[in-house]
């Protein structure tokens, strides 16, 4: 329902709305952010240039998107699809190297991020660019007394239940199943007649194909600009380490931690609120990490989703 009425503020009130950026926020990184758990959890692959999978699907959805639906549901297949595409390629590019260390996987994948940066800027200009959500979607909603953005709280539910598909996909279908055993023994995998290198594109792939959907969706919300790779691949990094490496529920949970701490830091310490995530984060390595060698960071994929 759309409204006119001036907002009533309560007592909580005024952090309702913030907290409900951080849901929306939150849930934005876990979709982008669980193809980087995949990469690193069952490819083994420290993969820098996935925050430019993301930019693709934003930068598909400012080219495409004119208001209607139809064209939303366009720029969602095209941004898929090109991001699963440009992650397919990258699968490509990181063969010979998908058995050496990290460090030369960062090199390879950072290098990778420059070039498809400058591609986009190159072909998109280096501006922030506008995204037209539907009409029926651009406005607002009551809640409690405020006014809501009506895509925001759609966009929750979409994201929500991509959230429920992705955990039930990896739990209970049978290419899960394969990707799970592929984390604890690809020796295994392979001696029963699945080859792990065709296992690690098809992840990547997936990967490419999340990060895209999150683009084209997230796009109002993280919109496309030279810096989105960039902001978008630093804020999945810290969802990642903090929800552990291969962790969907553990992903999940931190990217809505995440998301509060950025939309609630801002209503209740603006000045601190750039410093709040980081300290976050640095808390919780303090406590619990071992180091990259220890437990807690290796891929847990395999033991559970």
């Amino acid at each position: 329902m759309m409204v006119n009425a001036a907002p009533v503020l309560g007592p909580v009130d005024p952090y309702l709305i913030p907290a409900l950026d951080g849901v929306a926020y939150g849930l934005l990184l876990f979709v982008a952010a669980s193809g980087l758990v995949f990469c690193f959890g069952v490819a083994n692959i420290l993969n820098l240039a996935h925050g430019t999978l993301y930019a693709i699907g934003a930068y598909t959805a400012a080219a495409l998107l004119d208001g209607g639906w139809a064209m939303l549901l366009v720029a969602l297949g095209v941004g898929v699809v090109a991001s699963a595409g440009a992650g397919g390629l990258l699968a490509g590019l990181l063969a010979p190297v998908a058995r050496r260390d990290h460090l030369t996987q960062a090199l390879l994948t950072f290098g990778v991020a420059l070039a498809g940066g400058s591609l986009l800027v190159t072909a998109f200009g280096p501006d922030s660019l506008p995204v037209r959500i539907p009409a029926a979607l651009d406005g607002s909603v009551v809640l409690a007394g405020h006014r809501y953005a009506a895509y925001r709280l759609v966009f929750i539910g979409v994201a929500a239940l991509l959230a429920l598909l992705l955990y039930l996909a990896v739990s209970r279908t049978r290419a899960g199943m394969l990707v799970r055993a592929a984390v604890d023994d690809a020796d295994m995998v392979a001696c029963l007649g699945v080859n792990p290198a065709r296992i690690r594109l098809g992840v990547l792939t997936a990967a490419g194909a999340l990060a895209g959907a999150a683009g084209v969706l997230g796009a109002p919300i993280i919109g496309p600009a030279p810096t989105t790779a960039d902001n978008v691949l630093l804020l999945s990094l810290v969802v990642v380490v903090l929800g552990g490496l291969g962790s969907v529920r553990g992903t999940l949970l931190a990217a809505l931690a995440v998301g509060e701490i950025q939309s609630l830091g801002v209503a209740l310490a603006p000045t601190a609120a750039p410093f709040l995530l980081f300290a976050a984060m640095a808390v919780v390595l303090a406590v619990r990490a071992r180091g990259l060698s220890g437990r807690w960071l290796r891929p847990r994929l395999g033991g559970t989703a």
